[in-house]
């Protein structure tokens, strides 16, 4: 996993939902402002519900304090608008089925389900700077009280 303090690239491309419009953008794009991201599996399963149901509940207090919020998953931008829908999102969700923002912060662990081994991105958060540097790293993510965790991450920048 990368470390705090490093300069990811990034320069690749993701598909969001912003606002309800999908779009392709440049992940460097996105960091007009310091920048949460928080990984998460799939959408409409639990941990996941609850840890972007803690981020939408409390998105206001990051835009209060000029952070944007993404999540990234792998599931496609027309589920990411049902999901949006569902939950209230009102921040960027991002579609990474090629795990490039696990890549550009060497997330990707290995993993097991039903006796089954595959690689996949961690459950983890990071706080990037507009140039892309990663200024603090949540490398295991609480679903239930996700916000919270990010915003004593925020408050301890």
């Amino acid at each position: 996993m990368v470390k705090q303090g490093t300069q990811i690239d990034t320069d690749f491309a993701l598909d969001i939902v912003k606002d309800g419009t999908e779009q392709t953008v440049t992940f460097s794009e996105l960091l007009d402002r310091p920048t949460i991201v928080s990984v998460y599996m799939r959408n409409n399963t639990s941990g996941c519900d609850k840890q972007n149901k803690s981020l939408a509940d409390q998105a206001d207090w990051f835009d209060e304090r000029e952070y944007n919020l993404v999540a990234v998953s792998k599931d496609s931008c027309g589920s990411h608008k049902n999901y949006a829908e569902k939950l209230d999102i009102n921040y960027i969700l991002a579609s990474d089925p090629e795990y490039k923002f696990a890549e550009a912060t060497d997330s990707i662990v290995d993993k097991q389900m039903f006796g089954n081994e595959y690689q996949a991105p961690s459950r983890s958060a990071y706080v990037i700077g507009t140039d892309g540097t990663v200024q603090a790293i949540i490398e295991k993510v609480n679903t239930n009280d996700h916000a919270e965790e990010l915003k004593e991450v925020i408050k301890n920048l």
